[in-house]
């Protein structure tokens, strides 16, 4: 069932359920006494990872994601042997962010803490954390409770420990919402996820991709048309189905045929994409190192071919064998099997197109990317045989076949060039080489942009370019546009934020020399002291739910928050306060809450911030942003990751109007 369908079917279930959105549970512990002996036993923890997430192992040093541990809370009549140990198929690889090793586990997993008993009665209470991520969001730390006791003759009774992903109060179960702090008019914890749930919910972001790699294909597509593989063959073949009969009707079939057979044949070639890969591969495609290096040195050939070095063809025994059976044949058949020959002619063109139109849409990590983008791509190159069909009159209006389509495969060599720079800046995050940095990066394609705008101003030839000297005026607003574009990049250099390639470039972090200090910092990193300066200033509230380990926040905060609007609404309209659920500072005294129907203690910084977060609004991943008046109720929907910045700055202004009402 592909993804769109199984979005239909869930639907009604999202629309009668809206508070079921934004809690996630995507792993479940179970938890287990072993007693190996009268004075031997182990405390196992099995989890079950949904697909896509990941469970971090153990130890796993300061700077990094958050480590398995176990942790006592009181221990009678009995001491742990070692360390606590995983088990089980543990993932070892570099993480780009982080710029260090990190292990994993995914599907499941298992840790295991040895128990030595010391008396005939004992009694073990405490719980065990965890970190868990997947490509798009992290999970606070988050426990998981055990209680044991018994002798060391008997077996204990084990207890099941599901995570602490929890439901609320809309689903029936019980929360227990704290009193915090020195407000005793304002119950700022009170559940308001009812209020937020009626400002309906922020769109997914897979739709907007969906139709972003269409548009990508469908670009590619009218790319390949002015190919000189392509463009010469348009007229001769709509003549041949005009020509081939005296019915003018039947012609034109043939030719929507023809363009029919042409879609067919590349969104078969993108659902084989998605059927040889599978759903697993394809996500894995974003992040792993060897992958992004093979699409490296796939787009550096491509780049060549299209500079004049050679031609990637395949081999012409294939194409003259199709052609021979399209001869041999009449029907429908015949016009299928004349737009296969189209394609493996013309594959000399289109393949570097395709493959990098490939590359690109594997690594969003969508199963149906490629079947959407190859959709696109046959379009765009079916388009003109219809219409030049069903307008015969237009032929000779065509522009004729020369060196400007030359020029267009040079300018896509240029440009399948730069991305591949793209991927080997992956890779090399990947690895930690650090040869690729921030300004390496922009340096090179600075170059690159550069390079081509003197090629599209006839000042570089290639060999196989003609000896013209004139410049066109569409060439030269090509050159107008890649210069610019060059000198945008420079400024990067030391540090500006350059929103035009900040999908593409490293991470702002590996700049070594940054000049730019246009950062917004939270002006309070507590929920209550925040609440209090809101209310005595008149100002509304934007909660930033974040962590030190999560890697889409940090994204958020340099690519939307350094925006000039943005920040100015954040420091001057807004009270920020910014609550990481990751903060290891112990609680004075640790707190008991009711969530789920158990009891469950809250023993850090991070705990209290994230049980705000659970039962307030409803949710436990990160990043989320949630707006709210001087009484903690909701001024707008909430809001995720997406680095659209005009869709950010609508959030905040439609939270200060809502706020003002």
């Amino acid at each position: 069932m592909t993804k769109r369908l199984l979005y239909c079917w869930l639907l009604s279930v999202i629309l009668t359920l809206p508070a079921l959105a934004q809690i996630q549970e995507p792993i479940k512990f179970k938890t287990e006494w072993k007693q190996n002996s009268d004075t031997e036993a182990e405390i196992v923890f099995n989890a079950t990872i949904d697909k896509g997430w990941h469970v971090y192992s153990t130890e796993l040093g300061e700077g990094g994601p958050i480590s398995a541990t176990f942790n006592i809370d009181k221990i009678e009549g009995a001491e742990t042997v070692g360390k606590l140990t995983p088990v089980g198929n543990e993932i070892n690889e570099m993480d780009p962010i982080f710029g260090m090793k990190v292990r994993y586990f995914k599907d499941k997993a298992t840790f295991i803490q040895k128990i030595k008993i010391t008396d005939g009665n004992y009694n073990i209470k405490g719980y065990l954390e965890y970190g868990a991520c997947n490509n798009e969001n992290c999970l606070p730390p988050t426990s998981v409770d055990f209680n044991f006791n018994g002798t060391g003759v008997n077996v204990a009774s084990g207890s099941d420990n599901n995570s602490e992903t929890v439901a609320n109060t809309e689903n029936g179960l019980e929360l227990s919402p704290l009193k915090l702090g020195n407000s005793e008019k304002t119950d700022y914890w009170k559940p308001v996820i009812n209020e937020l749930n009626s400002f309906g919910e922020h769109a997914g972001e897979e739709s907007m991709s969906w139709i972003y790699i269409f548009l990508t294909g469908l670009a590619g597509g009218l790319l390949a048309l002015f190919t000189p593989c392509v463009w010469p063959i348009i007229p001769m073949t709509v003549s041949f189905f005009l020509k081939r009969t005296k019915d003018k009707k039947k012609g034109i079939r043939d030719a929507w045929t023809y363009g029919a057979s042409i879609v067919v044949i590349y969104l078969t070639l993108g659902l084989a994409i998605t059927l040889i890969f599978g759903a697993s591969a394809l996500n894995a495609l974003s992040t792993n190192a060897v992958f992004n290096i093979l699409f490296c040195l796939m787009l550096l050939v491509f780049a060549a071919s299209f500079f004049g070095a050679f031609e990637i063809t395949l081999p012409s025994k294939w194409s003259n064998a199709v052609d021979s059976k399209a001869e041999q044949t009449t029907g429908l058949l015949s016009i299928f099997l004349m737009a296969f020959t189209l394609s493996l002619v013309s594959f000399s063109c289109t393949g570097p197109i395709i493959g990098f139109l490939l590359v690109e849409v594997s690594t969003t990590g969508s199963v149906v990317a490629p079947a959407i983008g190859m959709l696109g791509f046959a379009i765009a190159l079916a388009l003109p045989f219809t219409l030049f069909a069903l307008f015969p009159s237009w032929l000779k209006s065509m522009p004729k076949s020369g060196g400007w389509m030359n020029v267009i495969k040079v300018t896509l060599g240029f440009l399948e060039l730069a991305f591949a720079l793209k991927f080997l800046s992956v890779a090399d995050l990947a690895y930690g080489w650090r040869i690729l940095d921030r300004e390496t990066f922009l340096a090179l394609w600075i170059v690159i942009f550069g390079l081509l705008g003197m090629y599209l101003l006839g000042k570089i030839k290639f060999p196989h370019d003609d000896d013209d000297q004139k410049v066109s005026v569409p060439r030269f607003f090509m050159a107008l546009i890649s210069l610019a574009f060059a000198i945008y990049m420079i400024p990067g250099l030391w540090g500006a934020p350059l929103k035009a390639v900040s999908a593409f470039a490293p991470p702002m972090q590996t700049q070594d020399f940054n000049l730019y200090k246009n950062e917004v910092h939270a002006k309070f990193t507590d929920y209550e002291a925040g609440m209090e300066y809101a209310k005595m200033n008149k100002k509304p509230v934007m909660i930033d739910f974040t962590g030190y380990g999560c890697v889409n926040c940090r994204k958020m905060e340099l690519a939307v928050w350094t925006d000039q609007n943005v920040s100015k609404l954040l420091t001057e309209d807004y009270v920020l306060i910014t609550l990481y659920v990751d903060d290891k500072t112990k609680l004075a005294e640790p707190i008991t809450v009711t969530e789920n129907g158990k009891e469950r203690t809250l023993r850090t910084v991070g705990d209290k911030w994230s049980y705000l977060q659970r039962s307030k609004f409803g949710a436990n991943a990160q990043p989320f942003y949630v707006l709210v008046d001087n009484e903690g109720m909701p001024l707008n929907k909430s809001y995720s990751y997406d680095e659209d910045i005009n869709l950010y700055i609508d959030f905040l202004e439609t939270g200060l109007k809502n706020y003002k009402k």
